[in-house]
């Protein structure tokens, strides 16, 4: 496939952390104790692989990739979306002598992985010139905003990440801001 200098260099970097990604994973489903978690980066892993597989047929192949990215469905397991589903939330320090990392901190690496690779891909999405690149990239972006939803949940029902709803007085003042305006009839 012909590619711009930039969706290469675009590419490689996608293709470079996926490297990271997929080897993390690999490492994570070996060491994770939690069986929810265990399942869950297990459900992704091959995701992320065919994600990894697809930037390198288009680097790599003259036709591009022939395949288009499964996307998955964002999973919805919390009650609430404003309130922390406990009330229990563990302190953590980082710990400088480290021989194998807990399920929180797998969780997390796991989680700010996704992050940034969502961002990497939103980014790269908006600069493609190849549409077919660009869908992927759209896509790829997707998978990892959903998989870290995902984690986050997860996060959040352990006490790891916790939610607050923000207060009404707060609402009520940004909220009065700003006034509705009358959409136009769409063309």
């Amino acid at each position: 496939m012909q590619l711009a200098a930039h969706e290469l260099y675009d590419l490689h970097e996608l293709i470079i952390s996926c490297v990271n990604s997929i080897t993390n994973m690999a490492m994570f489903k070996n060491a994770v104790k939690d069986p929810e978690l265990k399942a869950m980066i297990e459900q992704h892993f091959p995701l992320h692989v065919q994600d990894y597989n697809m930037k390198v047929e288009f680097v790599a192949k003259a036709e591009g990739s022939t395949q288009k990215l499964k996307v998955p469905d964002l999973n919805k397991m919390l009650n609430s979306y404003t309130q922390s589903p406990t009330n229990t939330f563990p302190p953590i320090t980082p710990r400088t002598d480290v021989q194998q990392m807990d399920d929180r901190e797998m969780a997390t690496a796991y989680l700010l992985t996704l992050k940034r690779a969502g961002r990497e891909y939103a980014w790269a999405a908006m600069e493609v010139s190849n549409p077919e690149i660009r869908q992927f990239l759209k896509d790829a972006f997707t998978m990892s905003c959903n998989h870290a939803y995902d984690v986050w949940q997860w996060m959040a029902k352990k006490g790891y990440y916790p939610i607050q709803p923000a207060p009404q007085s707060e609402i009520n003042t940004i909220a009065g801001i700003y006034n509705e305006v009358k959409e136009p009839a769409l063309v």
